[in-house]
């Protein structure tokens, strides 16, 4: 038996350790490139619409108006759902522009103010897609 063992290991045929490595490496290689594929194709579709909506001027002027300037640089085109100034909620209906293109730049409101009460103003803008955006400026009075 023990003759027979011997006879059967020395004609055994089995691949090189080098030949099973490079073979286990393209095997890896393989699979990432898959995997990567699969990933890339992923955050496209979700990154490829994502909206990056900013604001990037507030302007309070002496005539008791403010206008507020937002810049969406994102991929896709961003709609204003809700407004509000210092907690209070502005009707939309009040903005003159609620939909923001891509790559573009929008005042989206110009409304009156009373520069006797106020001195700090807050602004916050919710968007359709649920981000949210904020900024606060000080009134020419103060």
């Amino acid at each position: 038996m023990n003759k027979t063992l011997r006879k059967f290991c020395k004609n055994a045929k089995a691949l090189s350790p080098v030949v099973a490595s490079i073979i286990l490496i393209a095997v890896t290689v393989a699979v990432s490139v898959v995997v990567a594929a699969w990933m890339g194709g992923m955050s496209i579709g979700l990154m490829g619409n994502a909206e990056q909506v900013s604001i990037t001027n507030v302007d309070l002027t002496a005539r008791d108006e403010i206008k507020i300037t937002f810049t969406n640089t994102g991929g896709a085109a961003s709609t204003i759902s809700a407004f509000y100034i210092n907690s209070v909620t502005v009707d939309l209906l009040d903005l003159d522009v609620t939909t923001i293109p891509k790559g573009t730049s929008a005042t989206v409101v110009t409304v009156t103010y009373t520069t006797e009460l106020i001195t700090n103003y807050d602004f916050k803008v919710t968007t359709a897609k649920g981000n949210t955006v904020g900024s606060s400026a000080l009134s020419p009075a103060a």
